[in-house]
């Protein structure tokens, strides 16, 4: 008989690939398991390709028309992995057994504003997994997933040839302004690189890569907002290393194992969210003792000290060093 689990999480990018050890040992430990999985309609890509789920219920941006729909699926067990107003009202609705991540949200302000660390030493996937502790569920240790379709992958010899040798993958995306490294610190980077660069990010970014691209020694390919995200995920598994900002990308990174080299802003690694079991080379370069550190858990359009030190202070000299060594 099976037992048919429901697992929320709306967004992001990000957030959603940090779910999927729970998805996955949910699936392997736990005797004729069926996971469905809640997201909005724009992540459903990021889900369909994972054999570990049976199926993807999405929404665009109103909860209503999902209720009855769920209530056919007749769930044993809810794992609520966002935590938050929608999420309680589906679990309100079906009634069926709830179990809800901590969010730890008054830790994080006590660290944002008082600067207090009350926070655990522990990463986020960790924290989903405790939501199946009931069913004694445990940590199998293979670290995040993340398929991508046969027809989605970029073909290598689809690069120009000096690419095809191996290349520097950059990821210039980020949801917020505070979370990015600026284009003019990318662009010095780029200018010191003895490397082919690929730039990733979505269509936001495009300007800011077509920017790099017209200051650099031509060893630059901007594909930011050119590609699908499963082509770019793709591209970073391809990668002989990652330079990335702490944004969706820099997740995926991980679920390759990949030699990660991550920036942090206004968000700080205590809140949990590092690259997951990446490469034993992988580092996190950020600006420490900075007073105004972290300003926020999400992120801003613009400093709110309008200096922007977390960013503007990070050493490009660092950065290609890192990549000497690691490349």
């Amino acid at each position: 008989m099976k037992i048919k689990f429901l697992i929320i999480r709306f967004s992001s990018i990000g957030d959603i690939v940090l779910t999927s050890p729970v998805v996955r040992c949910l699936k392997n430990q736990v005797e004729n398991a069926e996971i469905h999985f809640i997201t909005k309609r724009k992540f459903e890509g990021i889900l369909k390709a994972n054999p570990n789920i049976e199926k993807v219920h999405v929404f665009d941006e109103n909860l209503i028309g999902m209720f009855s729909e769920l209530k056919e699926e007749n769930f044993d067990y809810i794992i609520d992995l966002h935590h938050n107003f929608r999420s309680s009202r589906i679990k309100r609705r079906l009634k069926a057994p709830a179990y809800s991540v901590n969010k730890l949200n008054l830790q994080k302000m006590l660290l944002i504003q008082l600067k207090i660390n009350r926070l655990p030493k522990k990463h986020i996937v960790d924290r989903y997994l405790e939501t199946l502790s009931f069913l004694n569920v445990k940590n199998d240790g293979q670290g995040l997933d993340y398929f991508i379709p046969e027809k989605d992958v970029f073909k290598n010899e689809d690069l120009p040839p000096t690419f095809q040798k191996g290349y520097v993958a950059f990821v210039i995306a980020g949801t917020y302004y505070t979370k990015k490294l600026p284009v003019e610190k990318v662009s010095e980077i780029c200018q010191q690189l003895d490397y082919p660069v690929i730039l990733l990010g979505g269509k936001d970014e495009f300007d800011e890569g077509e920017k790099v691209l017209s200051q650099s020694k031509g060893n630059i390919l901007n594909y930011a907002g050119k590609i699908s995200l499963d082509q770019s995920a793709s591209l970073i598994r391809s990668a002989n290393v990652v330079l990335t900002n702490d944004t969706g990308l820099m997740h995926m990174a991980a679920t390759f194992k990949k030699k990660i080299l991550s920036f942090w802003g206004n968000t700080v690694p205590d809140f949990g969210m590092v690259p997951y079991q990446s490469h034993e080379a992988s580092q996190i370069l950020e600006v420490e003792n900075l007073k105004c550190r972290p300003c926020s858990k999400l992120g801003y359009k613009k400093c709110p000290k309008k200096h922007f030190k977390c960013m503007n202070e990070i050493e490009v000299d660092k950065v290609i060093q890192w990549v000497e060594r690691n490349f």
